[in-house]
């Protein structure tokens, strides 16, 4: 089989098949299912990058650039190989089980968005491709401070109650994961911003299309309210001096839960939004 003939079904069934592999030992103990859910994950990413490259080619811009679809596909792309890299510095964590589902939610969504492209980005391509990667990051950190949050309330579940780790479910330490989990929000709010204000700007540039983009559409506007809660967020991480760490998972669980949910709806209702056609 050709790389050029690979579909979305080929990665969406490895990532799959890999979190199959990351839940057996939940039950029963095997030696190779986690080599097996790393094997099944690299050739999702291999299959993946083949798809964007194929897309890349043919619309003759970056995957960042060229649809709605192809941008929601990078960050998962993104996610899945920071999942690989820290898989193989420490095998003993359980990633996988908290990761692979929201890669999956990704690639699921960026089917219902639109795939067409933007022809209005070519003329700005620099500008575009910035705007572009400084959402991607950005997203990807929210993406951490979500798992992270998560992973930290299972941990403290656990030790409040007193219980042994569940085999095949081995987590980091609580302080480890509110630092990271406070780094991840910490850093995500500049880069968010960084995108939010470059797609500002470019909403102000002359382009070919018929029709003016308005400032007030109800996606820009949930938009804004979206940043200006994780905005607020940041200032309270970096002026609150003793932050409890499961009030900051909380509280990080929501606002990234909520700004993921919400900007993936706001994706398929306005079928692209700045990114595609739409």
């Amino acid at each position: 089989m050709r790389l050029d003939n690979v579909t979305l079904l080929c990665f969406f069934a490895s990532y799959l098949v890999a979190l199959g592999f990351e839940a057996v030992p939940l039950l029963k103990k095997l030696r190779f299912s986690h080599w097996a859910a790393l094997f099944a994950a690299a050739a999702g990413l291999i299959a993946q990058t083949a798809y964007l490259l194929a897309r890349s080619r043919a619309a003759n811009m970056a995957p960042l650039l060229s649809s709605t679809h192809d941008w929601l596909l990078v960050l998962a792309w993104l996610i899945v190989l920071l999942y690989l890299v820290v898989e193989l510095a420490d095998r003993r964590i359980s990633l996988g089980l908290f990761v692979l589902p929201l890669v999956l939610a990704l690639v699921g969504a960026s089917r219902l968005v639109s795939d067409a492209r933007n022809p209005d980005l070519g003329a700005t391509q620099p500008l575009g491709m910035f705007h572009a990667t400084m959402l991607v990051l950005g997203m990807a950190g929210v993406f951490i401070g979500f798992v992270m949050s998560l992973m930290y309330l299972v941990q403290h579940r656990r030790l409040k109650s007193k219980r042994g780790e569940l085999p095949g479910l081995h987590l980091l330490s609580l302080e480890t994961l509110g630092r990271v989990n406070w780094w991840a929000v910490v850093l995500s709010v500049p880069l968010l911003t960084a995108g939010m204000a470059t797609g500002v700007w470019l909403t102000f540039l002359p382009n070919q299309s018929a029709g003016s983009i308005d400032l007030g559409r109800f996606e820009f506007i949930v938009s804004g309210l979206l940043w200006l809660t994780m905005v607020l967020l940041f200032f309270w991480l970096l002026t609150s001096r003793r932050p409890a760490g499961r009030l900051v998972a909380w509280r990080t669980m929501w606002a990234c839960g909520f700004m993921l949910v919400t900007l993936v709806v706001l994706q398929v209702l306005s079928g692209g939004g700045i990114h595609g056609s739409g």
